[in-house]
């Protein structure tokens, strides 16, 4: 029974040798030090800039601390991308993220 158990092991281990090397995505270099939440320079255009007004179709968000944002500040959700803003006038002072990294 243990020969059994040992074989059907490595045939697992032989069969897909990528999930044993699975590494966590990160950011590549050349996108992390751009210090934009790790956007492609297409979707970097597309997005609200620091200085930019907020205006409309945003979510604020609640509870930041719940996401490791600083609870003193004010977040909204743009679409697909979370910006650190002005609690008063709605000026984007930071762009933080991708929701997908930030909320999740």
């Amino acid at each position: 029974m243990r020969i059994l158990i040992l074989l059907a092991s490595a045939a697992l281990l032989v069969s897909d040798p990528g999930l044993a090397l699975a590494k966590q995505k990160t950011c590549p270099p050349g996108l992390a030090k751009k210090q934009n939440g790790c956007l492609p320079p297409g979707q970097a255009k597309k997005i609200y800039g620091t200085g930019d007004y907020i205006d409309s179709d945003y979510q604020q968000i609640r509870l930041p601390g719940r996401h490791g944002l600083d609870p003193d500040e004010t977040y909204y959700r743009v679409g697909d991308y979370v910006y650190r803003v002005d609690r008063d006038t709605r000026k984007v002072l930071d762009l933080i993220g991708a929701v997908s990294q930030i909320l999740n």
